[in-house]
């Protein structure tokens, strides 16, 4: 924790005495510290840094009615954003000016004419180190010129309520902080993103600017302010600069009532025949479920499990599959099973969707969904106007597409891919097999959209069953979906924390085999159509983005992929994707890995996954 306020540390007693009395504070915010107690502080973190440093005073800066400190700074290894964003372990960003150089780098990436006076959004998961980092977050935004910062109540915003946040308040953009799914805690991961101001990840152009920033950074500069009170609603001024903490669930409540019928939810949620139950996983979605499940809806406070977020969450791992969500999963198979089951992600972006004794895998979810959207969600009443899915996602949603004719895209992994061919309004539904399902409501995936969007189809679908009557659940649902476009038979293994000099031999060993390899080839069974390494050019703005991982495709649509992900904070995560497709009804019944056992054991032999990494088995098999 000393070294959270390493910046803070560089700033003399003067110019924190000067901040408090150049603040308007409303009469309801208290400081974090009284002013004795912050100048020890500084004092005793100043004590144990062996380097002196001088910090200057930005010329013009007592004019916005703060000074702004200008803090000496060096390059610091290791800053590449990754898939979404920039992901370590806590102490990483705990370092000394490891966060600030960062967030620096940004703003030394974005056109000064529109940082100034802009307004950003400020959110997180609430996982451990998204506190400190908000203030220190909030402190250089105004040190860049920013105008105004709504953050979330006690720095608490899920990723998707970002997104709509931004949209809605027509923000400049803004910061997530996350590591998504990962575990929180003071030994584990920390993360940071931004949002541009359609609500959607920065694209890679920006990106790769951060990054090249973050390698030639000098200084920072950082408003002399005291820290913000986070923890109750209201504004905040120094000079020219606000802080305004807002309810976090407000703005995205008000777009799922604009979405959804709300009347047709709660007709379903009231009915003394229908149970459900959600697990927030002591994470974002947390503060987001009994607002909208319990008070909008009127489901009992008991269809809520884990909805305390916790930094920590609560020890466990906030990632909704099968393996980590093992409560609701034993409720889900259990006696007496509720009729529908949910989980949410560390950050909310993503979900699982559960029946009684029934998983719904995510590309069969969001195939569903949008099979159904059009008589389901007012939102879609028009129909889609396009479906898109992330290369990895079974073809599950490539087969709805062709039946309601319309347009289709495949896309590298990554929620920035899709946002491009939202605003170009060619896209309205699409999802990844990472538990990622959304729509162009927002920029971002969003789990408890999902889980609106399914009980919308239950709703509709049971709206004329009577009490009593037989209702129509959700593998009912799924099953009259295979019927009608066959069944995608699809799994993922995960084997994370990987040596990634053991990962990376692994991928070069095949990309040797595609290099050799031609259509025809023959696999056990099966027979070569296509093998390559996946490259995706936007038909939006033209941009490539290459080496998306590696395809084995055979002439009877099966599919084997291996790609190293980028949502880790440690070592590389491999994970291998195995597909195939079934239009016998009378095998739609079979257990996923038993019919995908013959193409799981080719992978396995193929990569010589055992042999360059020591793993026999996966970490997590979706």
């Amino acid at each position: 924790m000393a070294a959270i306020a390493h910046s803070a540390s560089l700033l003399c007693e003067a110019s924190l005495a000067a901040a408090r009395s150049a603040a308007s504070l409303p009469s309801h915010s208290g400081l974090k510290a009284e002013p004795r107690v912050a100048v020890r502080s500084l004092r005793a973190q100043r004590a144990k840094s062996s380097k002196r440093v001088t910090v200057r005073a930005s010329a013009g800066a007592a004019v916005e009615g703060f000074e702004v400190a200008a803090v000496p700074t060096a390059p610091i290894e290791g800053q590449k954003t990754g898939t979404s964003g920039l992901r370590k372990k806590v102490k990483v960003f705990q370092e000394p000016h490891y966060l600030a150089n960062w967030i620096q780098a940004l703003f030394d990436s974005l056109p000064a004419e529109d940082v100034k006076g802009s307004l950003l959004v400020l959110g997180g998961d609430g996982r451990y180190f998204n506190r400190e980092a908000a203030q220190e977050i909030i402190k250089i935004a105004a040190g860049n010129g920013v105008g105004k910062i709504l953050v979330g109540r006690d720095g608490i915003m899920s990723t998707p309520a970002v997104s709509a946040v931004i949209r809605k308040q027509k923000a400049y953009g803004g910061f997530i902080m996350s590591a998504s799914h990962n575990p929180g805690g003071p030994k584990y991961d920390w993360g940071i993103k931004f949002n541009y101001s359609s609500g959607q990840p920065a694209p890679e152009s920006i990106t790769d600017k951060i990054y090249g920033n973050t390698l030639a950074i000098k200084e920072i500069k950082q408003a002399v302010i005291p820290d913000v009170d986070l923890a109750t609603l209201g504004t905040t001024k120094f000079g020219s600069f606000e802080v305004e903490v807002v309810d976090p669930v407000a703005d995205y409540l008000a777009l799922f009532k604009e979405v959804f019928d709300f009347d047709l939810l709660r007709a379903l949620v009231a009915r003394p025949d229908f149970s459900l139950k959600f697990d927030a996983m002591h994470a974002v979605t947390g503060a987001y479920a009994k607002p909208i499940l319990v008070d909008a809806l009127g489901a009992p406070e008991s269809a809520i499990i884990n909805g305390t977020p916790l930094e920590d969450f609560g020890g466990g791992h906030p990632d909704p599959n099968l393996t980590y969500a093992e409560e609701l999963v034993k409720i889900m198979y259990g006696q007496d099973a509720p009729d529908f089951g949910a989980a949410s992600d560390g950050d909310g972006d993503r979900n699982m969707i559960l029946g009684n004794h029934f998983f719904i895998t995510p590309s069969d979810s969001v195939a569903i969904i949008a099979a159904n959207a059009q008589a389901a969600i007012p939102y879609f009443a028009a129909g889609p106007k396009g479906l898109a899915r992330s290369m990895p996602t079974s073809a599950a949603l490539d087969r709805v597409a062709t039946g309601l004719n319309l347009p289709f895209f495949e896309v590298p992994t990554g929620w920035k891919f899709f946002g491009n061919l939202m605003d170009a309004g060619t896209l309205s539904i699409c999802g990844e097999e990472s538990f990622g399902t959304g729509s162009d409501h927002i920029r971002e995936k969003d789990g408890l959209w999902a889980v609106l969007a399914w009980l919308s189809i239950l709703a509709h679908r049971n709206k004329d069953v009577p009490v009593g009557g037989k209702l129509v659940s959700v593998g009912d649902v799924a099953r009259e979906h295979w019927a009608k476009y066959g069944r995608n038979f699809f799994s993922r293994y995960d084997y994370e924390e990987c040596a990634s000099e053991g990962a990376n031999a692994m991928v070069a060993h095949l990309r040797e085999i595609l290099a050799a390899a031609k259509p025809g080839d023959k696999y056990g069974a099966y027979e070569l159509a296509l093998a390559d390494d996946f490259e995706y050019v936007d038909p939006v703005d033209g941009s490539v983005a290459s080496q998306q991982g590696i395809r084995f495709v055979f002439t009877d649509g099966s599919r084997i992929i291996f790609r190293l992900s980028g949502t880790g904070s440690a070592g590389a995560t491999i994970r291998v994707y195995v597909e195939q497709y079934e239009p016998d009804v009378a095998r739609h019944g079979l257990d996923a890995q038993e019919a995908l056992k013959p193409l799981i054991d080719i992978a396995l032999s193929v990569s010589k996954l055992q042999e360059f990494t020591g793993r026999d088995k996966p970490t997590v098999i979706t």
